[in-house]
């Protein structure tokens, strides 16, 4: 027996609403491949939330720290095994990978994007293709600090009769050496650390570099950082680990291994991100809780405040077979919701509205607000990784030789003609100039 159209339009209308009700990804499968790391934990726990309103399923394939999620992308485009859908992404590594990522503005509404902090969307746009959604980790560096070291009476007047000057947190590179040769007490404490391998001793070996007045690539991005300014901040480096003023294992650090040591409480002063801020000052995962203070970032010789920054972000790639689905995760994960709770924690958001309620939050709590202080003046003088996809390659060729001078293998002057000569061969090697 036939049925009639009324009951055809009915039962096509039940399905459509059936479907409607499952999600608009159901049975959708998205592989993803994110930063890994403890604060950024909470963000990924809404994800069940987004499964929960769309009827797709993300599968995390890979977590680890940038670093390590280079060399794995780089081996996947190696490969041809970039089937995955939605990447972690920085601005200091996104222009190596110009064909791994899709245009997200052909996915992404326009008045979303327009909800950005503009310059960040443009330093996420790489020959005309927006290459990442920004997520609220808008990283510069800025000085975390014990306040109770400052406020002891005798450390101060031995301090002052060793250099000459009240102590107080350091407004210069110097004064920072100076402070952690001073409060050091190996191995038990130690007056500061570093990341010391990859691209982050090589981006803070590059804003010392500009905070003493010079350059690290020139505008042709040939090496420039064999220089006197160069030479200045590579030995700042060389002092603190010959005072044993650091942690013998630095070289070996990167940013969670600073992180963790500033919290246990054996580290006097530590640059480093805003999306520590939080777990600083957690009584249940720090020891100096309470007693954290916070400053800009120190000036060089040059007498300028500089500022090494990124930010983080995600992107969906090529190969994606679910494009619109893995997009919508995308704008989920970089929404205003998601902004909050990221800034929750101390990063700086990268949505204008988040900022407003940022500011907002931090009114009543004079901590938020020191933090708030510390960073944006600290952003002032931010500036990104030089424009160039070898940014990272020639990184990986300066590090080593940074290495080398810490640990007295190479001086000063053979560590930095070694580097600039090897970033100069690979340079012309690739036709940059």
């Amino acid at each position: 027996m036939k049925r009639s159209n009324l009951q055809l339009i009915l039962a096509a209308l039940l399905l459509s609403t059936a479907s409607a009700g499952a999600g608009e990804f159901d049975g959708v499968t998205l592989e993803a491949k994110l930063i890994g790391g403890e604060q950024y934990e909470k963000l990924y726990g809404r994800i069940a939330e987004w499964e929960k309103d769309t009827g797709a399923t993300v599968t995390i394939i890979s977590k680890k720290n940038h670093f390590e999620l280079d060399k794995e992308f780089k081996s996947d485009i190696a490969a041809g095994t970039t089937g995955w859908c939605v990447g972690s992404n920085h601005s200091s590594f996104a222009s190596q990978y110009p064909a791994l990522y899709t245009d997200l503005s052909a996915l992404i509404p326009a008045d979303t994007v327009a909800e950005f902090v503009q310059a960040n969307i443009s330093a996420a746009t790489l020959d005309g293709k927006l290459v990442m959604l920004p997520r609220a980790q808008f990283d510069v560096s800025a000085l975390y600090y014990q306040k109770s070291l400052y406020e002891d009476a005798d450390k101060a007047a031995a301090f002052k009769t060793e250099y000459g000057y009240d102590l107080a947190p350091p407004e210069t590179w110097d004064q920072f050496r100076e402070q952690a040769e001073f409060f050091a007490d190996p191995p038990n404490f130690y007056g500061t650390q570093y990341a010391g391998k990859d691209e982050a001793i090589n981006g803070r070996f590059y804003e010392l570099i500009v905070a003493n007045g010079g350059k690290m690539l020139n505008d042709d991005f040939s090496p420039a950082f064999n220089s006197d300014a160069g030479k200045e901040a590579l030995q700042w480096f060389v002092d603190l680990y010959k005072a044993g003023a650091v942690p013998p294992g630095t070289t070996n650090y990167l940013w969670d291994d600073l992180g963790n040591g500033f919290a246990s409480g054996t580290i006097a002063l530590n640059l480093d991100w805003p999306g520590w801020s939080g777990f600083f000052n957690d009584p249940s995962a720090s020891k100096v809780a309470g007693n954290v203070g916070v400053a800009p970032a120190p000036k060089g010789s040059a007498g300028v405040r500089t500022g090494w920054s990124g930010f983080h972000g995600f992107s969906v790639t090529e190969d994606c077979a679910h494009k619109e689905a893995a997009a919508s995760l995308v704008d989920f994960l970089t929404s205003e919701e998601s902004q909050k709770l990221e800034s929750s924690a101390g990063p700086l958001p990268t949505r204008t509205a988040v900022w407003d309620y940022v500011i907002e939050q931090a009114k009543d709590d004079a901590y938020k607000n020191e933090v708030l202080q510390a960073f944006q003046e600290t952003a002032k003088t931010a500036f990104p990784v030089p424009p160039t996809p070898y940014w990272i390659e020639a990184g990986n060729l300066i590090f080593p030789e940074l290495q080398a001078a810490i640990l007295g293998d190479k001086t000063v002057d053979e560590a930095l003609a070694s580097a600039s000569e090897a970033v100069d061969e690979m340079m012309r090697d690739n036709g940059v100039y």
